[in-house]
């Protein structure tokens, strides 16, 4: 097995170790994203909720991908833009999940780097569409392709009838923060074209 990358390796030191302070401190507070009608806002939340988490299986689970995808594509990429993908990829989830709570009128705060890997996730499809990779749930091997897609889908249908808390238009917000990336930095519609 390869060694981790340095900017996934930090984001998972950092991660755990401010879930592990969590304990003591009340991060949430300061570093959740609250929803703008709370008054508890501040702009620097749109990134500091992805390094929190709600418990330890939404820490490991969240890990587990960034490791599983988030390896292959800092060493394809490099850091600087791995790291520029990553926030993408976290404010767009933040927007989206800002838009929900004002809609819905809920008063609870967004943890998780879950935006931020659901983009990874969108990426590792689009360029290793073929790679077959084997989930957790449902344990059968796939395209990543199918994967991509079979997760966007779960994530829209949850985000329509599950009412557990989970921020399933913040995945999907940081899935199409992740496309909108890729499409800028191949100068593709909306943001300019690839014709010459």
């Amino acid at each position: 097995m390869p060694p981790l990358p340095p900017v996934t390796k930090a984001i998972m030191l950092i991660c755990t170790a401010v879930f592990c302070l969590q304990f003591i401190l009340p991060l949430d507070r300061w570093l959740a994203l609250w929803p703008l009608s709370t008054g508890l806002f501040a702009p620097w939340q749109m990134l500091t909720y992805g390094l929190l988490h709600g418990g330890m299986f939404h820490l490991f689970f969240n890990m587990l991908g960034l490791w599983m995808f988030g390896s292959e594509l800092e060493r394809l990429w490099g850091p600087k833009r791995y790291i520029h993908f990553l926030i993408a990829g976290v404010l767009a989830a933040a927007v989206a999940q800002l838009a929900v709570t004002a809609m819905t009128g809920s008063m609870a705060p967004t943890v998780g780097a879950s935006g931020g890997l659901f983009a990874l996730l969108l990426a590792f499809g689009m360029l290793f569409p073929d790679r077959i990779i084997m989930p957790l749930f449902p344990p059968i091997p796939m395209k990543a392709r199918t994967f991509v897609i079979v997760f966007g889908a779960i994530e829209l249908v949850l985000g329509y009838i599950d009412r557990s808390g989970v921020a399933h238009f913040a995945h999907l917000g940081g899935m199409v923060g992740g496309y909108l990336m890729i499409r800028y930095w191949r100068k593709q519609p909306p943001f300019g074209s690839n014709r010459r």
